[in-house]
């Protein structure tokens, strides 16, 4: 389908919460591709392609991501049916560099770190800059058609009460936004350093895996980003100096992402309800987690996230 003939193909370890099977092409040291193999059956056909088509739409108008290559049928995705199941498989150009948790999130030497926080920020504006042009051919979801008080009815027990009530007060309060072309369209939802490779001569990310993006609020991908730099700053007990650097460092997030496209202020004020969207999602899926493998919560971020809601603790106690 490919023309991997001559590729030393190589799975890559998988991990807790991973959707697919991923592994890494590589011929004379050069040209590295990915191939990706989906199976779950939570995605559609029409969402498949969605994520693909929006990857190559991102790449083809000059956002910093791993493009989607074409088989030789010259399709972005191909399927293949076997004893009664269906195999989804893309190939991407494998991005340049590394990511920042492989290299013991040391950044360029003799470089400040700042610049990393600029280019985070600035390689998300222009994506979301890209997004706001965005008219699909194969629709992605909304991320209201997933998260919603039904679903989150059935998985979370009634044991939960408090937590549920309070799961349903944030998407009611999401429902008061504004869904305009500056605020709302297509994001990554899980933009994090496991996501992205920093060229390590020029800086430049390279982002990837795309497989949960879909319509939503282009602040949720900014929270994701302030609580990736939480990272930086875990270990200093005073909450003061907490706070100063998760200040500056936001700023500097902020103006790479403004110097490629805008953001109103009063939406940048919805920073609190969209960390704590976050932490809805990542409850939610711890108990999808422990309802497909029948194995048991992660025990120490667990109770802490749901206290975190239940309370209205804000920034997931970071400062608290």
């Amino acid at each position: 389908m490919y023309d991997l003939n001559g590729y030393k193909i190589k799975p890559v370890e998988s991990h807790n919460g991973g959707r697919n099977i991923i592994f890494n092409c590589e011929k004379d040291g050069y040209n590295a591709k990915i191939l990706r193999i989906s199976f779950l059956k939570d995605r559609t056909r029409e969402h498949r392609l969605g994520e693909v088509e929006y990857i190559r739409y991102l790449y083809a108008n000059g956002g910093s991501v791993s493009n989607v290559i074409s088989s030789n049928k010259n399709n972005l995705l191909e399927e293949i049916n076997y004893n009664n199941h269906t195999f989804y498989i893309c190939l991407f150009e494998k991005a340049k560099g590394k990511r920042l948790p492989d290299n013991n999130y040391d950044y360029r030497e003799g470089v400040p770190v700042s610049e990393y926080f600029y280019n985070c920020g600035k390689t998300l504006g222009k994506l979301h800059q890209i997004s706001k042009n965005y008219i699909p051919i194969h629709r992605r979801y909304s991320f209201l058609d997933i998260y919603n008080s039904e679903y989150i009815n059935s998985l979370i027990p009634d044991s939960h009460d408090l937590l549920k009530e309070k799961m349903f007060e944030l998407l009611n309060t999401l429902e008061e936004l504004p869904k305009n072309r500056e605020s709302f369209g297509m994001v990554h939802l899980d933009y994090n350093d496991g996501n992205y490779s920093i060229d390590y001569e020029t800086g430049q990310l390279t982002v990837y895996d795309f497989d949960n993006s879909c319509f939503f609020w282009y602040m949720f991908d900014l929270a994701g980003v302030w609580e990736s730099g939480t990272g930086w700053i875990q270990s200093e007990k005073d909450i003061k100096k907490r706070k100063k650097f998760m200040k500056d460092y936001f700023k500097t997030v902020l103006d790479g992402y403004r110097s490629e496209t805008t953001i109103d202020d009063l939406m940048l004020d919805n920073l609190p309800l969209f960390i704590n969207i976050g932490l809805m999602e990542g409850i939610i899926g711890q108990f999808e987690y422990m309802r497909d493998s029948g194995e048991g919560p992660d025990e120490e971020w667990l109770p802490h996230a749901i206290k975190c809601l239940e309370e209205d603790i804000p920034y997931y106690g970071f400062f608290h």
